[in-house]
């Protein structure tokens, strides 16, 4: 049985960054309240940015940055070395210490608000900040970086390096929180860490992108026009994370409207309750045991939920929904409709391209499909009550030769011997 949420364990690695965190931001606010701010007014500015960024912020799950506005404001105070033509006095422990008093008088309003925080966002961000100071501050105030790159056009390169050093810190940290996430949340099949950090890694060329472009610009437009410059040059980026966010709005209205029509086929009496989410969440556990993750993996769970969309074209429902004991052909006829209703979703091509092969032999299948035909074989032969899960199991091995993966299959196997998912047919 699961814990609540908000109660389950942290994995050992959850527990490292956000130990490292507190850490390093328990010597940077120590080191502070003995010195004294540098530059108050700079720190003033930015600390407001940060603030301002995380409680803009848009609560969604799975969003890779949900404050681009607070990213970029800390990675450019991280980034500082001079304003309006003097140089800077601050340091990378000042840095931090700004980012996280601005983080936590951000969280204050959130929670009184009943809005959830994020600690390991938090955690992350104070320590790709405070590495993108520590490669900064030091060398730019010690002429290093100058002798380095000269004082001239070539002198941009120092923070676009320090910036994809940076990113690719955050990818690092972002795929081992992603992994620990999983496993704490009791999640069945976990994809190996290569594939995170691939995931995260390509993710970074999106957001990622212009979060740190408008970090280096803020940072050289106030070297150029003082503490002032950050209201104009962040702007752009505000205008960005209000498009995304009516994006990330369009997106969640189609995912509802396609769990909506995956219930229909419930309520119609053509499937089992429950069947199709249970094959969703089965299907997504498998995909990511084979590897399977980001916009993949989102494929595979959209296509899953609406595999049997194609059944409402029946004229008599098939008996407990259990497509895959009926004919080749008749299971091809469904999955060639069910794939014509899912492209007038607005799901998009590759969900309706899957839909529409889940029926095919597997060698002609692409990937998402496979996992489908085999998951919601393993639900309708559960139904049937073959010998419960061992029983379905071995039935799909035994068709390994034409209908399904021999690898899919086993991947399948091992997710639930895990025990990660409730066993299908439970509702």
């Amino acid at each position: 049985m699961r814990a609540p949420y908000g109660s389950r364990p942290l994995a050992p690695a959850a527990l490292a960054v956000r130990g490292a965190a507190l850490l390093l931001a328990l010597v940077a606010l120590s080191r502070t309240l003995v010195h004294g701010l540098a530059e108050p007014g700079l720190a003033l500015v930015f600390g407001l940015l940060v603030a301002a960024g995380e409680l803009i912020r848009r609560d969604a799950v799975g969003e890779r940055e949900p404050a681009p506005l607070a990213a970029a404001g800390a990675l450019g105070y991280a980034l500082l070395g001079e304003s309006a033509g003097r140089p800077t006095a601050h340091g990378a422990l000042q840095v931090i210490a700004v980012v996280v008093v601005a983080q936590a008088l951000a969280a204050l309003p959130r929670m009184a608000c009943g809005r959830r925080t994020d600690a390991d966002r938090a955690a992350r961000r104070t320590l790709t900040v405070g590495f993108a100071a520590v490669c900064c501050q030091p060398l730019y105030h010690s002429g290093q970086a100058e002798r380095w790159f000269g004082d001239g056009a070539f002198f941009p390169l120092f923070p676009l390096a320090v910036l994809a050093l940076t990113a690719l810190g955050d990818a690092v940290l972002a795929a081992l929180l992603a992994g620990s996430a999983a496993r704490a949340g009791g999640a069945g099949g976990l994809p190996p860490y290569g594939s995170l950090l691939a995931d995260e890694v390509r993710a970074q060329a999106g957001t990622g992108v212009a979060i740190g472009a408008t970090a280096a610009v803020t940072a050289l437009g106030v070297a150029v026009a003082g503490p002032w410059a950050p209201a104009a040059l962040c702007g752009p980026l505000l205008l960005t994370q209000v498009s995304v966010r009516r994006y990330a709005a369009v997106r969640t209205t189609c995912r509802q409207t396609m769990a909506s029509l995956a219930r229909s086929t419930e309520i119609a009496g053509y499937t089992p309750p429950g069947h199709a989410r249970r094959v969703a969440a089965l299907a997504t556990a498998v995909g990511r045991e084979l590897g399977l993750t980001g916009p993949r993996l989102a494929v595979l769970e959209h296509a899953a939920l609406m595999h049997d969309i194609g059944q409402l074209s029946l004229l008599d429902p098939v008996a407990g929904g259990a497509t895959a004991l009926l004919p080749a052909a008749e299971q091809r006829r469904i999955a060639l409709l069910g794939g014509a209703v899912v492209r007038r979703t607005g799901a998009g091509p590759e969900v309706a391209a899957v839909v529409e092969r889940q029926a095919d032999p597997y060698r002609e299948q692409p990937l998402a499909a496979r996992i489908v035909r085999t998951v919601n074989a393993y639900d309708d032969l559960c139904g049937e009550s073959v010998g419960g899960p061992l029983g379905a199991l071995e039935q799909l091995r035994l068709g390994t030769g034409h209908d399904h993966q021999p690898q899919v299959v086993e991947a399948l196997g091992r997710v639930l011997a895990r025990g990660g998912l409730t066993p299908a047919g439970a509702g």
